[in-house]
């Protein structure tokens, strides 16, 4: 690739909606085909929602429509792989807006550096993030800490991966997340014990090691919003039932 291909363009969004920021993905998806934009990264945290991949089967909640009702959560179906899963403030959402054609075409690789850009991430604190044989994310133990699902318009990629940081976990339970019913699902938090804001050296972090895996060099990191205190205060606002 040229120097020019090797750009990587991160944006930070802070706390947007879901659909905001679906909407912006697919602007920029567009934009990528054109080759209007360098390949670029999405990093956000979103309010409290449910979202339902392509891969849904079977029972996804495991309560009643009645109680996930009256958490007053959107559920909105969505056209990535997998199954049910939960964004909420804590969660640090990466969506990247990747020109396979100039990578690799090929979704199972994709899905596998993903990974393995938090697989690197982790390790900065100690933490050993593993695979798992037909299901894809990143875990520790038999706990999830964060998944992986993309979509792909003229091999270029939206949607992408999920991992949890500080979450209010509690809202997992309402959910069988990916479709699993006989794992658990953790955080970066719950793992070290301790609070862990999403700061800027934790986004920058992120940036890296998506630079490194994928061969990318970030030409700019742009930060569209302060993430962590306005996250946290929404969190606390909207306790699950």
């Amino acid at each position: 690739m040229s120097s020019r291909e090797r750009e990587l363009a991160v944006r930070v969004l802070g706390l947007r909606d879901y659909e905001e920021a679906y909407l912006l993905q697919k602007e920029l998806v567009e934009a990528r085909i054109r080759q209007a934009i360098p390949d670029t990264l999405l990093l956000v945290e979103h309010p409290p929602v449910f979202t339902l991949g392509r891969g849904v089967q079977g029972e996804q909640f495991r309560v009643p429509a009645s109680q996930v009702e009256a958490l007053e959560v959107k559920v909105i179906p969505v056209d990535r792989g997998g199954q049910v899963t939960y964004h909420g403030p804590g969660q640090l959402v990466g969506y990247p807006i990747f020109d396979l054609a100039r990578h690799r075409q090929d979704l199972h690789w994709m899905l596998w550096s993903l990974e393995e850009v938090l697989i690197r991430f982790l390790k900065d604190f100690g933490i050993r993030g593993e695979r798992r044989k037909s299901y894809p994310g990143v875990w520790v133990g038999r706990e999830k800490i964060a998944a992986v699902g993309i979509g792909v318009r003229r091999w270029v990629t939206y949607h992408g991966f999920a991992l949890n940081v500080n979450p209010d976990l509690s809202y997992f339970r309402f959910i069988y997340p990916c479709g699993i019913h006989d794992c658990g699902v953790t955080s970066l938090a719950e793992i070290l014990g301790e609070g862990i804001e999403i700061s800027r050296a934790l986004l920058e972090k992120i940036a890296f090691y998506t630079g490194e895996v994928f061969q990318l060099e970030v030409a700019s990191f742009q930060n569209d919003a302060e993430v962590s205190g306005v996250a946290q205060e929404k969190a606390q606002e909207q306790p699950p039932c």
